[in-house]
């Protein structure tokens, strides 16, 4: 399943989650951000590339659907609902990721799991 993780800048939450589920069997993982400055800005290819895409915030959900909302089509979007309170590895970041993302693995198998815009 290849997962894209988004956050604002690429900088602290999702290049963690990319690195936390990078060796996950099953999984192939990127890190996107939605900022003009992010170390690596979200592109059109990345969300045809994405199986599920999930965002660290509801706020970036809205600027997806608002940049790319025909492209992600019926792929699942979930936020994982985590402030911009964390730094790179942080363990209390690693610790979130790894309850709240494996619930979500399976969406894929869903259908109509996406969230509207």
């Amino acid at each position: 399943m290849r997962v894209l993780f988004v956050c604002s800048r690429n900088q602290w939450r999702s290049p963690t989650a990319e690195r936390v589920f990078r060796k996950r069997e099953g999984l192939t993982v990127r890190s996107r951000g939605l900022a003009k400055t992010a170390k690596r800005v979200l592109q059109a290819s990345d969300v045809r590339w994405a199986e599920l895409i999930l965002v660290m915030e509801d706020a970036h959900l809205d600027r997806l659907y608002d940049r790319f909302g025909e492209l992600v089509g019926a792929t699942p979007v979930r936020s994982l609902d985590i402030p911009d309170d964390y730094r790179f590895m942080d363990p209390g970041l690693v610790e979130l990721l790894e309850v709240a993302v494996p619930p979500l693995l399976d969406l894929t198998e869903a259908t109509d799991k996406s969230c509207p815009p």
